[in-house]
């Protein structure tokens, strides 16, 4: 517990301490029995009191060593009494309640010593009397001790607090940055999915293609291009907004996914049989399932036909099922899949992948619905 240095308030503290303890001692020395004949004594009595005050200026730094020798010179020096009694509060004040009662029962020998040495007749009082300050001085340093460390663990628990809740934001930070990046590789993914299956028809029947055709196709890769910027632009521009404000999809626009993946001339089959409203969370969770079907069945199985079933009711839970005839993505392909299966997770549901015994790849996925 010891400083570096002193500040302006201790500097005014060790000011006053050091006035105090001159004044008490010279105090006590005035109104004490002067040994007989002992004029060196009462000046050596005096002199190392005022020696023993100077030393209050090291109080801090040295209050155990500090206090054992005063309580060698209080056993002559009356004008010591001062400086002693500032020396056990200091120790009270910056060492532990062991240390303390060491130095406290020191000075008390040192007292019963003193009696005896000037012989004074009301000697149990002045005992009781100075053992009572003592306790007084000590109780006091512990009292100020033991403030000083629930100010100190109050601030440390303050400091701990503003810790967890700065780590707490910037994990927040992180979960929205990931929620962000899933919303983009889900958008973007089945957007530009969509631009290169009429790009690569284009590429393939550019020149039997009439040109109705081909400004049929055009337009399509013109309008998606243009929904993918528009898509980018609406993620980007809320990267500092909260989570819940983000763009997100409700399973009321499943109808409209499925027709632009049928514009783009993919054959998709749905069966949908949801008896209800679906709670937010879980329809826009069983959109991004079928999306991220077709933007695989897209990648790898260009032409051929995706069946999606949707069906569920309020306390059954709600099935998704997306299936095409195609292997497994290509290694290295996984992350759309990880991420369904994180959403899944999140609304306490199951999602599973992979190949069926008759060859199709399939998604499937249960979602809870409370009733």
């Amino acid at each position: 517990m010891d400083r570096p240095g002193r500040s302006t308030r201790d500097w005014i503290v060790d000011s006053v301490v050091f006035v105090a303890a001159i004044g008490f001692g010279l105090i006590v020395f005035d109104d004490s029995v002067k040994p007989p004949g002992g004029e060196v004594m009462a000046a050596l009595d005096l002199i190392s009191g005022l020696v023993l005050s100077l030393t209050l200026w090291f109080r801090r730094r040295w209050p155990v060593q500090l206090a054992l020798i005063a309580s060698v010179v209080s056993v002559f020096s009356e004008t010591a009494s001062g400086p002693t009694l500032i020396l056990i509060l200091s120790v009270a004040v910056y060492r532990p309640l062991r240390i303390t009662l060491l130095v406290f029962a020191v000075n008390a020998v040192s007292l019963m010593v003193y009696l005896e040495v000037k012989k004074q007749a009301d000697g149990v009082a002045v005992a009781v009397a100075a053992i009572a300050i003592y306790l007084a001085v000590a109780g006091w340093g512990l009292y100020i001790r033991s403030r000083r460390q629930l100010l100190q663990t109050l601030r440390d628990r303050a400091d701990r607090a503003e810790t967890v809740a700065r780590l707490q934001a910037e994990q927040g930070q992180l979960r929205a940055r990931e929620e962000i990046a899933r919303e983009m590789h889900d958008v973007l993914g089945h957007r530009l999915s969509l631009l290169s299956v009429h790009a690569g028809a284009l590429a393939y029947r550019g020149e039997d293609a009439s040109p109705k055709e081909v400004t049929a196709a055009a337009e399509v890769i013109r309008a998606s291009a243009h929904q993918a910027l528009q898509d980018l632009r609406e993620v980007i521009g809320v990267l500092r907004a909260p989570v819940g404000e983000l763009p997100q999809p409700t399973f009321a626009d499943l109808p409209a996914l499925v027709e632009a993946s049928q514009a783009a001339g993919v054959q998709v089959e749905i069966q949908q049989d949801v008896a209800g409203a679906l709670p937010d969370h879980i329809g826009r969770t069983a959109y991004r399932i079928v999306q991220e079907g077709l933007t695989n069945a897209m990648k790898h199985a260009p032409g051929e036909r995706v069946a999606i079933s949707v069906t569920g009711a309020p306390g059954n839970g709600l099935e998704v099922e997306v299936r095409n005839p195609a292997p497994n993505p290509r290694r290295g392909e996984g992350q759309g899949l990880k991420g369904l299966k994180e959403r899944a997770a999140l609304v306490d549901g199951r999602f599973d992948h992979g190949r069926t015994p008759e060859g199709d790849f399939r998604l499937q996925a249960w979602l809870p619905w409370p009733s």
